[in-house]
């Protein structure tokens, strides 16, 4: 979505990740920190239930095209 939208990683401000098991969070953050090297967005975490499909973690962010 973001690169149809003429973006990247580098235009995204916040970050809301769903997670089914805070167990799988050092794994899921390491990965996190390949797409965020530096300077990673503002991001909150909550664990649910259930998602999709069987998902074990469903990521919501929001980007801002720099002017």
């Amino acid at each position: 979505m973001l690169k149809a939208a003429g973006m990247s990683f580098a235009d995204v401000t916040t970050v809301t990740v769903y997670i089914t098991d805070f167990n799988d969070f050092p794994a899921f953050n390491k990965v996190y920190q390949e797409y965020f090297p530096t300077d990673p967005p503002a991001r909150a975490t909550v664990q649910v239930a259930a998602l999709n499909v069987g998902a074990r973690v469903e990521l919501q962010m929001i980007a801002v095209r720099q002017p």
